[in-house]
């Protein structure tokens, strides 16, 4: 009897597939801050916490680059990720200086947002990813990068906030970008990963990062419902 074949999933399936496992608990954290009766105040906030956790998107690339560079000689999985670092840092600056642009148009001064200390939630989900790209493989970094960037707002959801907010259009300026832009970086970033020749251990640590990325970021959506949603 002949046997079935089938085809071997590519690695970013494989990787959406194990994001798939934990998105829903993200889902709900952005639904319970969409759909809150104290949208309005929970609005600004939201953008302080997206804000602390993209000040750290370029910094974690410029190391996972420098990191990848070291390697770059014996290992082309790290000289491939060394060249996307290079070419996705460009694209990601100063996309927290367009928070900061909106959180003006709230009313909330620039330096005021600098000073709040970012919450611990915050400091873990960021400094995961620095000890993963250090002390084991700059490969790691990609899981933050799939969840961050692989699940954009859509229009709509943009669209809805402007309404049950009553803000300028001016205060949605960040994530209508986002909206635009995050789907063309999926794409670009699905294409490298399928590219590399990832062992199972490398193909394991960019799971693992993408899943506690889903995980930590849904925490500290749901701290700013619990922290400022009121009773």
């Amino acid at each position: 009897m002949a046997q079935a074949q089938t085809a071997e999933a590519a690695t970013s399936e494989i990787l959406r597939l194990k994001i798939g496992f934990v998105l829903p608990a993200l889902v709900d954290a952005s639904e319970r801050i969409c759909r809150h009766p104290r949208v309005r105040e929970l609005y600004p906030e939201y953008l302080v916490t997206s804000h602390c956790i993209i000040r750290a998107s370029v910094p974690l690339m410029e190391t996972a680059r420098e990191r990848a560079l070291e390697r770059a000689d014996g290992d082309p999985i790290a000289a491939a990720v060394a060249s996307y670092y290079e070419h996705h840092i460009p694209e990601e600056l100063h996309h927290d200086d367009w928070l900061l642009d909106d959180l003006e148009v709230l009313g909330h001064d620039r330096s005021d947002v600098l000073a709040r200390i970012p919450s611990p939630t915050v400091a873990e989900l960021v400094g995961a990813q620095y000890y993963w790209l250090l002390h084991y493989h700059p490969v790691s970094l990609l899981g933050y990068i799939a969840v961050l960037e692989g699940y954009p707002p859509t229009p709509e959801l943009v669209e809805g906030l402007v309404a049950s907010t009553g803000y300028d259009r001016d205060a949605f300026r960040c994530v209508a970008a986002h909206a635009e832009l995050d789907p063309g970086h999926s794409e670009e970033l699905d294409e490298l990963l399928d590219s590399l020749p990832l062992t199972p251990e490398l193909a394991g640590v960019v799971g693992l990062s993408a899943m506690t990325t889903v995980e930590l970021y849904a925490r500290a959506l749901d701290e700013v419902v619990e922290e400022h949603g009121g009773g």
